[in-house]
């Protein structure tokens, strides 16, 4: 297949860019700043935001799978927050404008979205037909809402898309789990590292998560079956509470001492690492209703299983770096 992936020079966009091109699919990324990817993937500059030369790869692709926006992983002040949403909602209708002018267009769009849509909840799990779509809980922090309306105005965008030929599915994911540097495991696992990988805020807060390996079947399967459009939860099945997710981490990483935070501590903590305590403190109890229903097997469905994979993988990975610094040294 040729695939395009608007915004894939991150984390996520390195899975897919990954597996896809291993398997010898023509894979394009459309990005603000050329960088050198993997071999196999070509690499187009785009703003994200009015159409140019690149709208020519979206006609005659198999697929689009856009990943573009500005990272979550940032202080939440107003204007990361107005570039949060814009950088999503203008690459979302620039896509869907060279969509409608493409020749042939694409059978499938995949349009990354956001577990974080649903509701900050602990009493019941939030799948796509009976969970509760947040923005109004009471005694949340304002900026919580507008997190979900980002996630309610990329959604929207891509809905409004005058795009017949092309299937539709939102990629309502949660947080995708990687040995890669930089990403969420890397951070989860290098404060576990330090010490700091015990509860935070009594840690009843859920926590869902997807391994990459699952994360790439998933879109694998979105891909393929006409019969699913609309949003999707990209989410393994067995969500957990934030404190039980550490340890079970704290345990594979053989640290024993994991130090508790409270709320403030956490605000301050995520201040210092200019992200945003949410991160942390939001309850995301998403569950993959659809997937299941469309009879998708988990290869790594609960995180016991899956975090083992990913520390050993990781103390490979480093390794590996580690001696190749060797020989370039030597």
């Amino acid at each position: 297949m040729k695939i395009v992936i608007p915004g894939g020079t991150g984390q996520v966009g390195g899975i897919l860019r990954r597996a896809w091109s291993a398997r010898g699919h023509e894979v394009v990324v459309l990005s603000r700043h050329p960088e050198q990817l993997e071999e196999g993937v070509r690499h187009l500059a785009w703003d994200g935001r009015t159409l140019g030369p690149w709208a020519a790869e979206i006609d005659g692709a198999d697929a689009v799978v856009n990943l573009a926006g500005r990272t979550v992983s940032c202080r939440y002040t107003d204007a990361n927050l107005k570039q949060m949403m814009d950088s999503r909602v203008e690459s979302t209708r620039v896509v869907g404008e060279a969509i409608a002018r493409a020749g042939a267009p694409p059978r499938a769009w995949l349009q990354m979205s956001t577990a974080t849509v649903y509701a900050h909840r602990f009493d019941a799990p939030n799948d796509e037909a009976t969970g509760i779509i947040g923005g109004d809980e009471p005694d949340v922090p304002a900026h919580w809402e507008f997190s979900t309306r980002i996630a309610k105005a990329w959604e929207a965008e891509q809905a409004a898309a005058e795009a017949p030929e092309t299937r539709k599915v939102a990629l309502r994911s949660a947080m995708v789990m990687s040995p890669d540097r930089g990403g969420v495991f890397d951070v989860l696992l290098t404060m576990t590292r330090l010490g700091l990988g015990g509860p935070v805020a009594g840690g009843d807060q859920f926590v869902s998560w997807i391994h990459e390996h699952d994360f790439v079947r998933a879109c694998d399967l979105l891909i393929e079956r006409d019969d699913i459009s609309g949003p999707v939860n990209v989410a393994a099945p067995g969500p957990l509470p934030q404190r039980d997710l550490m340890r079970v981490l704290r345990k594979e990483a053989g640290m024993p001492i994991g130090l508790p935070a409270t709320a403030w501590m956490a605000e301050i903590g995520a201040w210092a690492m200019r992200s945003d305590a949410e991160l942390l403190l939001k309850s995301r109890r998403v569950v993959p209703g659809r997937l299941l229903e469309a009879g998708f097997e988990f290869e790594l469905p609960e995180w016991e299983a899956a975090a083992h994979d990913l520390v050993v993988r990781r103390r490979v990975n480093r390794s590996h770096r580690a001696s190749t610094r060797s020989r370039m040294g030597g």
